[in-house]
């Protein structure tokens, strides 16, 4: 059985004051609309609401019990309207980040520093994993935006580029290699090779990049972390397969060294990534218009 909301609205209002006539007057309707109202929930409920007098009226037990529940759910409407503006006013709220520790570390905490000084009422909250996962987290809901290399599949996306990415091949500085050598494919797929794990999207892009010139690559040691990479290439384990923007610190501080190439490998870019059919919340909003516009807090 469906009442109208506003039937109980009237219904309340009629219960804390008493008489007709003043809740007419809060409700800014006439007396004959608020008794038409109580009539016709009497009508739906079946039941006796309200004890008539002279001097107004009083509820009956049933409309005592009514209106404590009544109370209650309307009390909980107006807090959840309540809470939904100042969401919309980004007073208060949540916002999820799908992202890698890499991407976070290297590029989102200056954003993620500067909207949280801005809106200090919205709670952060950032999911950690690579590009597959956080996608996947974005596609079931779990977060509001997702940063990802490149997805294939952008079915169902919208996609804005952040930064451009370059695969590259790095040595530590005293490796024994010659670093003025420009090295083919088949001579980089000789070294011994420290490359992410297999179900890393670099690694997977990679690999098929050096498939489609013949050349398989076949790793001496397979890594979860990026920081691994550059720290086992420093001490002289092997040749790494590394994303330049990521290891711009220890290339510029000698650490790690560039090998020089005949060929270059596709650049790919992470991304920032919603639901297309879906409206991001405030939050989300301006957290992506951040993004866009290169608002960050200075590191």
């Amino acid at each position: 059985m469906a009442v109208k909301l506003e039937l109980y609205r009237v219904f309340k209002e009629v219960a804390e004051a008493g008489n007709i006539s003043v809740a007419a007057k809060n409700l800014y309707i006439s007396q004959s609309a608020v008794s038409q109202s109580i009539k016709q929930l009497e009508t739906a409920l079946q039941a006796r609401l309200f004890s008539r007098s002279p001097r107004g009226v009083s509820l009956t037990g049933e409309g005592q019990m009514l209106y404590d529940y009544v109370r209650s759910a309307l009390g909980l409407l107006a807090t959840g309207e309540d809470k939904l503006s100042q969401a919309q006013q980004l007073l208060l709220g949540t916002l999820v980040i799908g992202a890698s520790d890499t991407v976070t570390g290297q590029f989102l905490t200056p954003y993620l520093d500067a909207f949280h000084r801005e809106h200090p009422g919205i709670r952060l909250k950032i999911v950690s994993g690579r590009s597959a996962k956080v996608l996947s987290l974005l596609k079931s809901g779990t977060v509001d935006i997702a940063f990802a290399s490149t997805p294939a599949d952008q079915e169902h996306l919208s996609t804005w580029p952040c930064f451009p990415t370059h695969s590259v091949f790095v040595a530590g500085s005293g490796y024994d290699c010659d670093f003025d050598h420009i090295y083919s494919r088949e001579e980089i797929a000789a070294f011994p090779l420290i490359l992410l794990e297999r179900k890393a999207s670099s690694r997977v892009f990679l690999e098929q990049d050096f498939l489609r010139s013949g050349v398989t690559l076949t790793p001496e040691i397979e890594l979860s972390s990026r920081s691994l990479l550059v720290t086992l290439a420093r001490i002289g384990l092997g040749v790494a397969g590394v994303t330049l923007e990521f290891v711009r610190r220890p290339l510029d501080a000698g650490e790690i060294c560039l090998l020089k190439t005949d060929f270059a490998i596709p650049p790919r870019s992470v991304e920032m990534c919603t639901l297309q059919d879906v409206i991001p919340t405030a939050a989300a909003s301006a957290f992506m218009e951040m993004v866009r516009s290169g608002t960050r807090t200075q590191m």
